[in-house]
């Protein structure tokens, strides 16, 4: 049978320890395999009667070496919270530990070469309503899950003191248990908050679903569930089994609470979206559903606490359509944007648990651990280093300010994985001396001239990537894509187990050189490069004509690749993987300067595309991308550009644009966002105006900070009371705009509102 592991954990039953996998199976049913299981780590073979004069364990000789080419010893615990007690007692007394820091269930799990999707075989009888396999055959296998994902919200108090309404939504399934003494449409009334909880885990776990998950559904819904829950003496046993779950709640807005139950996932969709590198302009449910859907919630709000008091009390059916909506919502969100099967692609890759897929340090110790172990290699435990110093990053040319006509846009796919690959930069391979064959990196460090763990890695990546693109697949290849481009930032970071400021300032140091040597190349073609950042390179073309461009980088594309595949054959003795592509065209470009100087402003450029035969601007870096700019400028900014970009008159347009700002037409568009990245009462040696604006707020309920600025200062949307300050979004917020091109004619904004002659720019 076929079956998808949605969660790992273990158990010590009568003093033997015992792995727990718990998932869903093809034909639908939920199952648990149960599988006997001994934790072990490893020390050096010469350590061995050192270790036993300290503590007597069992141990078993191995073929298996560390990175230095040294013999191990497997020593082999009875519990595995006897692990780290015996680590910190070895190392200690100078005896190093290798794969000591594993968790458990996923060491069981690397050795078994299992990434989620299994075949199971084996007898198996039923415990509470679960399949349980008693140490079943496991194998990996191709499998796609359909899991039960349930979407939990609740209706509360002002104070969050009573619950009122609790809503349940899935795919084909709906229901809304609300307090209430009568009967109500496509609702179940309970007759007293605890009859309503109670009520509440009953159908949670009939329902039995893998997933749970909410909007703000752990710091918010499950936190308050479980403090009333307990009011009542009981707890939240939203578990398998009846397990209970744990809360750990962050007070801290920058790390993510967690939830755990045993047998299923608890995720935010919140954070699934972040996860999968969706941005929204913020992240509450309504900005969501109206981004993925173009629907929002039933009822807008003034006063949320006093309306939802007053639905309660006297309209208890708009308050349980109310709460089935916003249930209702999230599901319909994670489906539209395909984040919970980016993550279920992500777990299928790298055999992390769906919640855990973002977890790049982790990710890259379950797929290269396997790796080693397959080469008969053992790793290192994690030991936290402090950085002796900053990784020295990419190369960032200084841009050539102007406006442009045919600009190539030349780019190296996965440059970092191309590096590590072409140059065999791998961990285990790492010498910190240098011998004949070895590759030598910018920066003197080196590497054996083979195969390693980490390139190996990336390549069965790209041919996993290849096949994705042939069958169209384009949520498997996004998903190796982000995996790939990870591993650098897992190995350059000292909470990993592979860190080593040589290996990350090799990859950098190799970027810096390819991306300068390229440049060089391009010049020698005779064409001119006036900016090039960390993989790309900006190239005039010279061309007449969008055709001709196209064909130019078409040939500095492949010119580039068979400069580099000589280059690295002669020098290196290695094949080259760098993969340079003409990635696109600007029909015009715009290259500003730095505000108050002439030189150009580095990542921050726009220009004017043609896709599929349509003209659209896309800007990088200003303004209109910028968070903490408002709607209004980039609104000004993108219909500046357009005009610019067709040499239409600028002048006109400036200046008509301000008188209607004056008269209030884009009074919804002066919205100032800004993300507090401390509890605002941290905020003591300064405070910016997004923090003058919170203190003046009722509540703070996210750390996304909402305000205008008035005459009286900074003001939050929820408590304007004072005028706009116009003259503030004029200076600071347009004037800025304008004169970053209305600079290139020796003009400026404040020429534009006295209505001098100017029309355009013309080809600058």
């Amino acid at each position: 049978m076929k079956g998808f592991i949605t969660c790992s954990t273990y158990r010590v039953l009568d003093e033997k320890p015992y792995v727990f996998l718990y998932g869903r199976m093809e034909n639908n049913e939920a199952f648990a395999a149960v599988i006997p299981y001994k934790p072990y780590f490893y020390i050096l073979q010469k350590d061995v009667k050192k270790a036993e004069k300290l503590e007597e364990i069992e141990s078993e000789k191995t073929k298996l070496k560390n990175f230095n080419g040294e013999m191990v010893t497997k020593l082999i615990a009875q519990k595995p919270s006897d692990v780290p007690e015996l680590r910190k007692l070895f190392e200690s007394n100078g005896i190093m530990c290798y794969e000591a820091d594993i968790r458990f269930a996923q060491r069981f799990l690397i050795d078994s070469d299992l990434k989620g999707s299994i075949e199971i075989e084996g007898d198996a009888d039923y415990q509470d309503n679960i399949k349980v396999f008693k140490n079943p055959l496991l194998k990996p296998i191709e499998f796609w899950p359909k899991l039960k994902v349930l979407s939990i919200d609740i209706e509360t108090s002002g104070n969050a003191g009573e619950v009122y309404a609790i809503s349940l939504a899935s795919d084909g399934y709906e229901k809304v248990l609300i307090r209430a003494d009568k009967k109500l449409k496509n609702a179940v009334p309970c007759k007293s908050e605890e009859h309503l909880l109670e009520t509440f885990l009953e159908e949670l776990n009939k329902f039995d679903p893998d997933i749970i998950t909410g909007w703000n559904l752990i710091d918010f819904d499950l936190k308050v569930l479980q403090e009333r829950l307990r009011e009542y003496g009981l707890d939240l046993t939203i578990g398998r089994g009846n397990a209970k779950c744990r809360l750990r709640i962050e007070k801290d807005f920058m790390r993510e609470s967690r939830a755990d139950a045993e047998g299923r996932i608890i995720i935010d969709s919140m954070h699934l979206l972040r996860g999968a590198f969706i941005k929204l302009e913020d992240y509450r449910l309504e900005t969501a559903a109206r981004t993925f859907l173009n629907e929002g919630k039933s009822v807008q709000f003034k006063d949320k606490a006093k309306e939802i008091e007053q639905m309660f009390k006297k309209n208890p059916q708009k308050l349980a359509e109310y709460n089935l909506q916003d249930a209702r919502l999230v599901i319909k969100i994670i489906e539209k944007s395909n984040a919970l099967n980016l993550a279920i692609e992500r777990s299928l890759l790298t055999g992390m648990p769906i919640d855990r897929v973002s977890a790049s340090i982790a990710s890259l110790d379950s797929l290269y651990i396997r790796e080693a172990k397959k080469r008969g290699i053992v790793c290192p435990s994690m030991n936290y280093i402090e950085k002796s110093s900053m990784v020295k990053g990419a190369f960032v040319m200084e841009p050539k300010p102007g406006i442009y006509d045919y600009v190539l846009v030349l780019d190296f796919k996965s440059l970092y994985p191309s590096i590590i690959t072409t140059f065999n930069i791998d961990p285990s391979c790492y010498s910190e001396n240098c011998s004949k064959g070895m590759v030598k990196a910018p920066n003197n460090a080196c590497f054996r001239n083979e195969n390693g763990i980490l390139p190996s890695i990336i390549h069965k990546l790209w041919v996993s990537r290849d096949a994705a693109r042939k069958r169209k697949d384009e949520l498997a290849r996004y998903a190796i894509k982000i995996l790939m481009n990870s591993f650098y930032g897992a190995m350059a970071s000292p909470n990993s187990r592979f860190f080593n400021m040589a290996i990350a300032n090799a990859i950098t140091a190799f970027s810096r050189e390819i991306i300068q040597n390229t440049a060089e190349e391009i010049k020698k073609k005779g064409y001119e490069v006036i900016y090039s950042d960390t993989d790309s390179c900006f190239v005039v073309s010279k061309a007449k004509s969008f055709e001709e461009a196209q064909a130019i980088g078409d040939k500095l594309a492949k010119q580039v690749n068979d400069f580099y595949k000589n280059h690295v054959k002669k020098k290196y003795k290695r094949e080259s993987f760098l993969d340079m592509e003409f990635d696109k065209c600007f029909v015009k470009f715009l290259m500003p300067r730095l505000r108050k100087t002439g030189v150009g402003a580095k990542k921050r450029y726009a220009g004017l595309l043609m896709k599929d035969g349509k003209e659209t601007v896309d800007i990088t870096g200003l303004e209109f991308v910028r968070g903490d700019w408002t709607e209004l400028a980039k609104k000004f900014q993108y219909e500046l550009l357009d005009r610019l970009f067709h040499d239409k008159p600028l002048f006109p347009f400036i200046a008509e644009f301000v008188k209607k700002m004056h008269k209030g037409e884009f009074d919804s568009r002066l919205v100032y966002r800004k993300t507090a990245r401390k509890n605002i009462d941290e905020y003591t040696k300064t405070t910016p105006p997004h923090i003058k604006a919170a203190r003046k707020m009722e509540k703070v309920e996210s750390n996304i900070i909402e305000y205008i600025m008035t005459e009286d200062g900074p003001e939050p949307l929820s408590n304007i009371k004072h005028a706009i300050d116009y003259e503030h979004y004029l200076k600071k917020q347009l004037k800025p705009i304008a004169d970053a091109i209305l600079c290139f004619s020796n003009q400026t904004f404040e020429d534009a509102m006295k209505g001098t002659s100017q029309q355009t720019l013309g080809n600058y």
